[in-house]
């Protein structure tokens, strides 16, 4: 959070979840732009993990409470479940508590 003036500006965080089209596998990753992050991720010239399996689509994107160092904790816990079963569920609710944040739901930003 930085200050100017007399207002306090804060980015927002969220959780995203894709899914490959091609293989049904799962992505968890934190920004503050979903919708750049999901380009990104179908479009980057890079070879990454994320390039093998396109095309992505959203599955599901929470809102994190907090600032940026939650959002990486939250995604971190997420990914070392490394469980479909824990994501499929954490993907039918509107908010999930974990240990470090509460995520809540964004639904206009899901397929």
């Amino acid at each position: 959070m930085r200050k100017q003036g007399f207002f306090y500006f804060c980015k927002m965080y969220f959780i995203y979840i894709l899914e490959s089209e091609l293989n049904a596998s799962y992505y968890v990753g934190y920004t503050n732009d979903v919708q750049r992050r999901l380009s990104d991720h179908n479009n980057s010239l890079h070879l990454s993990y994320t390039a093998k399996f396109r095309p992505w689509k959203i599955k599901a994107v929470f809102e994190i409470v907090g600032d940026v160092s939650v959002a990486m904790k939250a995604e971190k816990f997420i990914k070392k479940q490394k469980s479909r079963s824990f994501i499929d569920a954490i993907c039918k609710k509107n908010t999930v508590q974990l240990p470090m944040a509460q995520l809540v739901r964004v639904p206009h930003m899901r397929d």
